[in-house]
């Protein structure tokens, strides 16, 4: 049986926003992602040939995640996404709980979705799909060195504003601050050897070439 893909899953959640949402409302969607998109600055995004310096976030189970005990046993896998309550996120990451994270599992690779929300909030996500793979929280700081973070333009802000929305205080952050989707895979020699970063929120990484660089990774420790 043939599953569809995530970037199917996004397109059918845009064509129902396309019949249900007020039009203008889903212009100023789809203005800022357009936006997004044609002022990205790719040259600070994180890339594959980077050196990864050491970090932590926090797991929502309370436990502190270093870079080191991410690699303990074979190559990190680090997937940004927005906040527990993002839709286009509601639909990504339980995709990834069933194509990605086996498949992880099965290379010995750790694999750990981040968010910059509190972790106390961004528990939510991990509790209603049952993920079986880290959830932490960067507080953007990890965001922010990747160069993968972006503020809502003044239309999405104001948008929000209208109908009671504040994304600094969904996030606990108090800034409006979010990660592009991104995802990373970084090898035992603390070297970035994939990444790939959508400033478009409605466009992730397929599970594929994620498991594809993992297995690269793996396969050449082997040989070696």
């Amino acid at each position: 049986m043939t599953h569809p893909t995530l970037r199917q899953k996004l397109a059918d959640l845009h064509a129902e926003r396309v019949r249900t949402y007020d039009p203008a409302a889903l212009k100023i969607n789809v203005d800022q992602r357009a936006t997004l998109v044609e002022a990205a600055k790719t040259a600070h995004f994180v890339r594959a040939g980077d050196r990864v310096a050491p970090f932590t976030v926090r797991e929502v189970d309370g436990a502190i995640l270093s870079l080191d005990d991410l690699l303990a046993d074979g190559p990190a896998v680090l997937v940004f996404f927005r906040f527990a309550g993002c839709p286009a996120c509601n639909i990504a990451i339980p995709h990834y709980e069933q194509a990605l994270a086996p498949g992880l599992r099965a290379l010995g690779a750790s694999f750990t979705a981040i968010s910059p929300q509190v972790p106390e909030r961004l528990k939510d996500i991990k509790t209603r799909h049952n993920l079986s793979f880290n959830v932490a929280s960067d507080g953007n700081e990890l965001g922010r060195r990747f160069g993968i973070l972006y503020t809502p333009d003044a239309a999405s802000q104001a948008a929000a504003e209208a109908r009671g929305f504040d994304m600094g205080a969904v996030l606990g952050t108090g800034r409006s601050e979010l990660p592009q989707p991104t995802a990373i895979v970084i090898g035992q020699d603390r070297v970035v050897h994939f990444a790939e970063v959508s400033p478009d929120w409605m466009v992730r990484t397929e599970a594929d070439p994620i498991l594809a660089a993992v297995q690269q990774l793996t396969q050449a420790r082997a040989a070696a």
